[in-house]
């Protein structure tokens, strides 16, 4: 009993994801899918010698046949793949008695002016994209096994079209570029795997701590607290902590529910009672106390001494002296 065929979904709609227009950027490439398609060679079914300026991936899901790349002939059958282009002359046949289907992604690529951003991990996608193009272009002129199983995202890019899945175009997108890696690791090139610089984890840590500071510091917080989070010893984040120039977690705390209180101070018409409590202070009394044992003012003080300082040096847009 023969077995089912693995791409009859994409006999349903052939040109389905042709008529998508695809295009997308990768790394400092441009990317435009001509056409990826399930189509099918009958028995003896010949295609004359031609060739394309762009990329096309041929991918033998089922049946035989053969090849013509430049002057070599070479057999195809289940399993293989070949890359022809930028203006590699090909011929195809299908088996006089058996039919061939293939899966070709035909693909136009411009390397593009303007470099992506070194930001978000593009500075990895550039070096990717920059590494699979080289080693598409040194690829063997001969049909390969496909051993990475690139052909398997032909269908992965069709079901979403096909299902209308939520972010169908990111998916398609990741299934062509999957497609162009799989390939490109049967080239004669070996891709070289990029080495970013490691991160300085005790600067990072630091960073996630004072944004957790950040966002929950109205709240009861603890040394222990955060540290179990980063995952880390408490002792560890107090020496992280020294380590960035801080006194400590608890001073660093406490100045930054001060600095906020000040704000609110500045900006709001809220009781101080309830500035404590909103800002991580059990009491108004402990505010007080922190407050001016930091600043040598009360709260009160501290707001009468700034809207002093604002009346005493005026600042109005547009103003003038009566000697301009």
């Amino acid at each position: 009993m023969a077995k089912p065929f693995t791409y009859t979904l994409m006999s349903e709609k052939a040109d389905a994801l042709d008529r998508l227009d695809i295009r997308f950027r990768w790394g400092d490439y441009g990317f435009h899918v001509l056409h990826c398609h399930l189509t099918s060679f009958p028995p003896g079914r010949l295609i004359r010698f031609h060739k394309h300026s762009e990329y096309e991936f041929h991918f033998i899901p089922r049946g035989k046949g053969t090849v013509i790349l430049e002057d070599t002939e070479y057999p195809l059958h289940e399993g293989l793949f070949y890359l022809t282009g930028p203006n590699v002359v090909h011929q195809q046949e299908a088996d006089a008695k058996e039919a061939m289907d293939e899966l070709c992604l035909h693909i136009e690529i411009t390397k593009l002016n303007e470099p992506d951003s070194t930001d978000w991990g593009a500075q990895w996608e550039r070096h990717e994209a920059e590494m699979c193009m080289n080693a598409l272009d040194a690829f063997p002129l001969k049909p390969l096994a496909d051993q990475y199983n690139a052909m398997a995202w032909f269908l992965t890019a069709y079901r979403a079209w096909n299902e209308g899945q939520p972010g169908a175009f990111s998916t398609i997108k990741q299934a062509i570029i999957q497609i162009l890696l799989r390939s490109s690791r049967m080239s004669s090139i070996p891709s070289v795997t990029f080495e970013p610089p490691s991160r300085n984890m005790n600067e990072h840590r630091f960073k996630v701590a004072t944004q957790f500071i950040h966002d929950n510091y109205a709240s009861p917080l603890t040394l222990q607290e955060i540290a179990e989070r980063i995952p880390i010893s408490g002792r560890q984040l107090q020496r992280i902590f020294r380590e960035q120039g801080e006194e400590s977690f608890s001073a660093y705390l406490e100045n930054y529910r001060l600095n906020q209180v000040c704000t609110a101070i500045l900006e709001g018409q809220s009781p101080i009672e309830q500035i404590a409590l909103e800002h991580g202070f059990a009491s108004s009394n402990y505010l007080y106390y922190v407050f001016k044992k930091r600043f040598g003012l009360t709260p009160k003080q501290f707001k009468k001494q700034h809207m002093s300082s604002e009346d005493t040096h005026p600042t109005h847009k547009g103003d003038h002296s009566e000697d301009d």
